[in-house]
C-alpha cells in the first residue's frame, strides 16, 4: 500500500501513557503507520512543541494534533473520527 496515514502518539513511558498507545494500537489499521515517540529524546520533545502538545500521552495523525489532545485527555470516539481503524 502506497500511502499510510502518520500516526505519532508522544509518550512519557508511564502507565497512563502506555494505555493510550495501547488504545491507538488497537484502533489501529493497516493503513495507519504508528510510532511511539519518547518525550525523553530532545527531537521529539521539539517535534511536539511544534505541533502544541500540552499534555501527555498526545496523538498527532498525519501532522496535526488530534482534537482530544488539544488540552485535554485522548477518547476513542474522537480518533476514530480523525480516521483512524479507517481503511484509506
Amino acid at each position: 500500500m502506497a500511502d499510510k496515514r502518520k500516526v505519532e502518539i508522544f509518550s512519557a513511558g508511564c502507565s497512563v501513557c502506555q494505555d493510550a498507545v495501547s488504545l491507538v494500537q488497537r484502533l489501529a489499521c493497516d493503513s495507519c503507520e504508528v510510532s511511539v515517540l519518547d518525550m525523553n529524546d530532545q527531537a521529539v520533545t521539539d517535534r511536539a512543541r511544534q505541533l502544541g502538545v500540552g499534555s501527555l500521552p498526545a496523538v498527532a495523525i498525519d501532522g496535526k494534533l488530534a482534537e482530544c489532545c488539544t488540552g485535554r485527555g485522548i477518547d476513542e470516539a474522537t480518533l476514530k473520527k480523525a480516521g483512524i481503524g479507517q481503511t484509506l
